[in-house]
């Protein structure tokens, strides 16, 4: 088959921070511990693990050595509960997404009523409410009606967003009778850059594959905004999960790839479709 990758995908600086102060960090002798998994891909938590390093949801469960902080940040008071138990701490948090947490401690601190647009359940939006007391999440513009009335509001937004998403729901927010509202734009350009190749690629191609973990937010939203410009899109974590049946819309291929998706799982990707024969 003809294989086109998107010109920019895979790894963004943030994700290949995280693993190498991982490797570093796992090369001491004392047990490393990450605190939920280090970023959201399964072969690479799994290569990690083999290195030595351990993850766990708690401090609690670290017994001694040292604590490797995600790329996802945490909020302050599991920071604090990591120093109580005198674990020493190695922070990998993308250097963005601590921008959105003093984003956020900053906001409240001029007097905002602080809004964080995103998913509520994502490891990153967890870390960032912490940063001020009240914080509201809203994933799109159907939740508005949990806002503060007549508040000055200061939002932050999700770094994974896509920029439409992110646009959208502020216009909904700002169509509102509030008081004052100031935003402030945290979104990654590294995962905007990815979508935009991710669809102009779509343009030339009869089908498109996603590659990432299945719970990667960036990863999520660059499937559903290919599958948005009409052509057929599957979300894939690697070669294993292909099906023969995925092909049968035509014989030019796309690759994209989330920003934690590793360079291997990609090349491994595009030589096997290059080899596959659709016809048979």
């Amino acid at each position: 088959m003809k294989v086109y990758r998107a010109e920019k995908l895979g790894f963004c600086f943030g994700v290949e921070d995280a693993i190498e102060l991982a490797h570093v960090t796992t090369g001491r002798t004392e047990p490393v511990y990450s605190l939920g998994p280090l970023i959201h891909n399964n072969q690479v938590i799994e290569e990690l693990a083999q290195a030595g390093l351990t993850t766990v949801e708690s401090p609690d469960e670290a017994t001694g050595g040292c604590v490797l902080i995600r790329a996802h940040g945490v909020d302050p008071d599991t920071m604090a509960a990591v120093r109580e138990r005198h674990l020493d701490v190695v922070d990998a948090t993308c250097h963005l997404v601590r921008r959105a947490q003093n984003a956020v401690r900053t906001l409240h601190n001029e007097g905002y009523h602080v809004v964080v647009i995103g998913d509520a359940e994502h490891p990153e939006v967890k870390g960032i409410v912490g940063y001020a007391p009240d914080v509201v999440i809203i994933a799109d513009g159907d939740e508005l009606d949990r806002l503060p009335r007549n508040a000055r509001l200061g939002i932050v937004a999700q770094t994974t967003l896509s920029q439409e998403h992110f646009a959208k729901v502020v216009g909904h927010i700002v169509a509102r009778p509030f008081r004052e509202i100031k935003v402030v734009n945290t979104l990654c350009a590294e995962v905007f850059r990815r979508q935009e190749a991710a669809i102009a690629l779509c343009r030339k191609v009869d089908v498109m594959f996603v590659l990432g973990g299945l719970h990667s937010a960036n990863t999520q939203t660059l499937a559903r905004l290919c599958r948005e410009t009409g052509v057929p899109t599957y979300h894939l974590e690697s070669w294993s999960d292909f099906r023969p049946e995925f092909v049968r819309h035509g014989g030019v291929a796309g690759v994209t790839a989330g920003a934690s998706t590793p360079d291997w799982i990609i090349d491994r990707f595009v030589h096997e479709m290059e080899a596959f024969d659709a016809d048979t």
